[in-house]
């Protein structure tokens, strides 16, 4: 199980709020609930799963803004693969808060 945090980036937007671009691309995200989980944060978006079907995910929200007619999108995407044992958004922050 992999997470991956997510950054679409729309450039030359008509205006600098890029919530209309988020609010598409969780729609994007609904399409997924029950194969992956998700998270919407005030700078990015979490996504857990399994690594091949979350790149095929990052593909299609990284067209999004490209869809609603822009030009250019830059995309920022983090991956954390563990492999020695289960790798949650859960687990890991109750890895930190039982550390404070």
């Amino acid at each position: 199980m992999a997470i991956v945090d997510i950054t679409v980036i729309p450039v030359g937007t008509a205006t600098p709020s890029v919530s209309e671009f988020v609010a598409e691309i969780q729609k994007v995200l609904q399409k997924y609930e029950g194969k992956v989980k998700f998270q919407l944060t005030p700078m990015s978006t979490l996504i857990e799963g399994d690594l091949k079907l979350l790149l095929e995910i990052v593909q299609e929200l990284h067209e999004v803004p490209f869809q609603k007619g822009l030009q250019r999108v830059c995309t920022n995407v983090r991956i954390d693969d563990r492999r020695d044992k289960e790798n949650t958004m859960e687990r890991k922050l109750q890895s930190v808060q039982s550390k404070i």
